[in-house]
């Protein structure tokens, strides 16, 4: 576990331990629920599909594409459960592959129509 207290930045690094330097990380999707095996009951979204939910979000930058790091801040969600879990989804694509998902960023999907 690691302890933090309400309004403190935490902060994140993923490495991909890989000896191809043609890969990069993306983070697709980071969930925090009091639930480690729930986490769609009661759930809060910092970075769905790419796009960005919580506004203390931050990504840092790092000169090599096989970190991602990023930080948010301690929500109020955090007050109310005495354990949080994290989980995050993260993407590894080629490096330059700019059709991949890792380069397309926010991604809204479109609701399907019911009519008819």
């Amino acid at each position: 576990p690691y302890y933090i207290d309400l309004n403190q930045n935490l902060y994140v690094q993923a490495y991909l331990h890989s000896s191809d330097s043609n890969l990069v990380v993306f983070v697709d999707t980071c969930v925090a629920s009091p639930d480690p095996q729930d986490f769609t009951t009661l759930a809060y979204d910092i970075i769905k599909d790419g796009c960005v939910q919580d506004p203390s979000y931050t990504t840092y930058s790092s000169p090599n594409s096989h970190f991602a790091r990023f930080k948010f801040n301690a929500f109020e969600f955090m007050s109310r459960h005495p354990l949080v879990y994290l989980r995050c989804e993260l993407v590894v694509c080629r490096l330059q592959d700019y059709s991949s998902r890792c380069y397309q960023g926010c991604v809204t999907r479109s609701k399907r129509d019911t009519s008819s």
